[in-house]
C-alpha cells in the first residue's frame, strides 16, 4: 500500500479577507499562500496552525448558490475540524481574549481536555 496523508482540507467561506483575518489574527494560524489565479478569477488561500507540519486549510470562496449553502455547515452541524495543542489553557485563554465564541466550555476527559468553538461562519 502507498503511504498516504491528507494535506489540505477545503473550507467554504463567503469572503477571503474575512476568513484570513479570523484564522490568522484570532486563531493564530499562519498564512501559507494567498495567490490570485487569473484564469479562474479566484484566489488560492491556504492557512495552517503550524508552519512546519500537518494539514492546512484551503479557504475556498463559494462561487455559486449550492456552495453558499455549505458556508458554516460543512458537516451538517457536527464538529468539522479538531485542533490539537500542546498547551490547551494558553490557547483557550488567547482564543477567549480574541473573542472566539465557545459553544461548549472545557471538559476534562481521560483522553484530554476538550472545548468546542464556532468559527465566524458557524462551523464547529
Amino acid at each position: 500500500m502507498p503511504n498516504r496523508s491528507i494535506t489540505q482540507i477545503s473550507l467554504v467561506v463567503d469572503d477571503y479577507d474575512k476568513a484570513i483575518e479570523y484564522f490568522v489574527n484570532k486563531l493564530g494560524f499562519y498564512l501559507i499562500e494567498d495567490n490570485f489565479i487569473p484564469d479562474q478569477n479566484k484566489r488560492w488561500v491556504v492557512v495552517s496552525p503550524s508552519k512546519s507540519f500537518g494539514p492546512s486549510l484551503v479557504l475556498a470562496k463559494a462561487s455559486n448558490k449550492e456552495q453558499e449553502k455549505a458556508i458554516g455547515n460543512q458537516t451538517g452541524g457536527r464538529v468539522f475540524l479538531f485542533l490539537n495543542t500542546d498547551d490547551f489553557w494558553s490557547d483557550y485563554k488567547a482564543f477567549k481574549d480574541q473573542g472566539v465564541e465557545f459553544v461548549r466550555e472545557p471538559q476534562e476527559h481521560d483522553y484530554g481536555t476538550v472545548a468546542v468553538f464556532k468559527d465566524i461562519f458557524g462551523n464547529l
